[in-house]
């Protein structure tokens, strides 16, 4: 297969070619530009469920990363479509200048090479060089503003972010020592389709160790309590478009990450249970959030700990283990990532009409806006769990799977989400019922700007609406093979 034939390859070189061009073009230009990227590189993940290449030393495809690829791949574009609309307004404001927004555009495309690049590896230290690479560039854009409690933002989020990265790397490297012994000193005892088929002689002693640092630092990424610092701030401070693929998307690739090593213990069965590790961490991850949950006063802070929230529940899920449970997560996985997205697109637009990002000041939604408020209303009541949305269905099968393995966690787990399901519903009242408070921000947004900003998240909450009600029976299938390698 010649490179201009193989969509691996144009999947990772339209990010890269995107990011030099649109380094150079003017703002105005470079939205346009960023889309058609994007939308391109969307385009070309989808081929890859007709065309899948054969596993080279560096890259591969199999069933659980292609649609992940294509997840990230389109929540990529639909952000870049959003992107246009707020990055304009912004700039209108005043908040932003022109060699800010080439700036933006550039590391964005940089962004979704780095999250593509960690899926498809099939070298597990390209996959942390990667994932260390989607560190430094969300780092670039959280700090976009250069306001003190923006710059203070991508600090913390550098610092904690690197000394996990930092342990996942040692992680890495015992892996590595655990299969020279068998696998011999070569490039072989790296990639991920020849290290799962030989996991089962590798030195369980050493596999162990390595996957408590892996979880720890790749758990660093997750935002899994009580490694979850640096999540609030750079969600809060950063553009919301930022927000919106730190939160569906790059949380996902760094749990991507601890699932593949995941399987590698799996595979060796000398080796420990992940299981209880995962699952004391997601319960940890839930309860905290939920607490912490109605102590927000910031709209995009309360969301931030809603995506520590759902990422402790996709964890938990993947440490009960099973054909059910794996299922769950993997739903979840996709549920959240269109659901929080959609959220943090409304909250975006709510924010920058009010002026303010702060909730006492984002009153009546559905009065004043009233397309933005339906829509805001009904992500928040997704992503809490109502029917007939799609993460109703996710965490429904995530309890029935507990209840039928392990029934004593089913009591922690469901406690856990009617605690975060009450300060939901009980935040967005005001926001969406609540008295209109006076318009101190940009003005409502132009028509284009409307049809880019609202376009966005109403696509999103149709798919999840749709998945609650009927899970096609191709994903059904896709979701159970995928469950099955995760065994």
């Amino acid at each position: 297969m010649t490179i201009l034939a193989d969509p691996l390859s144009w999947l990772l070189g339209l990010p890269v070619a995107g990011a030099i061009l649109l380094a150079l073009l003017p703002w105005r230009a470079a939205s346009v530009a960023n889309i058609g990227v994007s939308v391109a590189t969307f385009a070309a993940s989808l081929v890859l469920f007709r065309v899948r290449p054969p596993a080279g030393a560096l890259l591969f495809i199999d069933d659980f990363n292609v649609y992940l690829v294509a997840l990230t791949a389109f929540v990529g574009a639909t952000t870049a479509v959003f992107s246009a609309a707020y990055i304009a307004r912004e700039v209108a404001g005043g908040r932003l200048g022109d060699g800010h927004l080439r700036f933006y555009h550039a590391m964005y495309q940089a962004f979704l090479f780095t999250m593509l690049l960690a899926l498809t590896a099939n070298n597990i230290g390209l996959m942390w060089v990667a994932v260390e690479g989607a560190t430094l560039t969300t780092v670039l854009m959280v700090s976009l503003y250069r306001t003190r409690e923006a710059i203070e933002a991508a600090w913390k989020y550098f610092i904690l972010c690197s000394v996990g990265i930092g342990l996942a790397l040692f992680g890495t490297i015992l892996v590595y020592l655990a299969a020279e012994p068998v696998m011999g000193a070569s490039g072989a005892a790296m990639e991920w389709t020849r290290l799962v088929a030989r996991a089962w002689a590798f030195q369980p002693a050493l596999l162990n160790l390595a996957f408590v640092f892996v979880l720890v630092g790749y758990g660093t990424k997750v935002g899994l309590a009580p490694l979850h610092a640096w999540l609030p701030d750079a969600h809060a401070e950063g553009p919301t478009p930022i927000s919106a693929v730190l939160s569906g998307l790059l949380l996902n690739v760094a749990l991507y990450a601890l699932l593949r090593f995941k399987m590698l213990i799996a595979a060796n069965g000398h080796a420990l249970a992940p299981g209880p590790l995962m699952v004391a961490m997601g319960l940890s991850s839930l309860f905290l959030s939920a607490f912490m949950l109605y102590r927000r006063g910031d709209i995009k802070r309360l969301f931030a700990y809603s995506s520590i929230e759902h990422m402790g529940i996709i964890t938990f899920a993947f440490g009960i283990g099973g054909g059910l449970a794996d299922f769950a997560g993997l739903l979840h996985m996709t549920m959240h990532s269109l659901t929080k997205s959609a959220i943090f697109f409304t909250a975006g637009i709510a924010s920058q009409n009010a002026g303010s990002s702060r909730i006492a000041r984002i009153k009546g939604l559905t009065v004043s806006t009233p397309v933005l408020g339906w829509v805001f209303l009904l992500a928040v009541l997704a992503i809490a769990g109502l029917p007939p949305m799609g993460v109703f269905t996710s965490e429904f099968l995530v309890v029935t799977a507990t209840v039928a393995r392990h029934p004593l966690l089913a009591v922690p787990l469901v406690v856990g989400l009617l605690l975060a399901f009450g300060a939901l519903i009980g935040r967005v009242q005001g926001m969406a019922f609540g008295t209109p408070v006076p318009a101190e921000g940009y003005g409502p947004p132009t028509r284009w700007q409307a049809v880019l900003a609202y376009g966005p998240p109403i696509l999103h909450m149709a798919l999840v609406v749709v998945a609650g009600l009927y899970l096609p029976a191709i994903l059904t299938h896709w979701f159970q093979a995928v469950a099955g390698m995760l065994k």
